[in-house]
């Protein structure tokens, strides 16, 4: 099984690739859609749409997971965040993809056994898990790869 996990965000949305094969975790590919700024929002979510159209045609993965929208200091963030998740959302449904959504707590629970740990027990575990030879970067590829260890481990009872 193939699973796609993004963390969304519209200056900087976070992908990771794995398989699941045999109860073993490989990392295939992770990274960041990075946008500008100074671009007017329509034209990154576009950005984020066409990138992720592009990763889901070359991984071709059988899941993508995604973190759930939670509480948020700043509304602007909270506003541009949803926007970006909702481009996630659309490339799923646009792709035929089975779609699974995530807490930040499911995500830290499934990956550290401890639902508030902080970023670098979360990036020291996905490096454990996934055998890399270092810390995944940036913070956001870390999370999407987190996202899709979660999705992993059976939260859904179909997987």
């Amino acid at each position: 099984m193939k699973i796609l996990g993004i963390d969304p965000g519209t200056a900087t949305t976070g992908f990771g690739v794995i398989t699941k094969e045999k109860g073993n975790l490989t990392a295939v590919d992770y990274g960041v859609i990075s946008t500008s700024k100074n671009l007017d929002m329509y034209l990154r979510l576009n950005i984020i749409f066409q990138d992720l159209t592009e990763i889901i045609s070359h991984h071709k993965p059988d899941i993508i997971a995604v973190e759930k929208l939670y509480f948020v200091k700043n509304i602007t963030t909270g506003i541009s965040v949803g926007q970006a998740r909702g481009v996630v959302l659309l490339t799923a449904a646009q792709a035929s993809l089975k779609l699974l959504e995530f807490t930040p707590l499911q995500v830290k629970q499934s990956v550290t056994g401890y639902g508030q740990a902080n970023k670098k027990q979360v990036q020291e575990m996905v490096t454990k898990i996934l055998k890399l030879p270092a810390l995944p970067q940036p913070d956001d590829a870390a999370d999407a790869l987190a996202i899709a260890i979660c999705a992993s481990s059976g939260h859904k009872k179909d997987l």
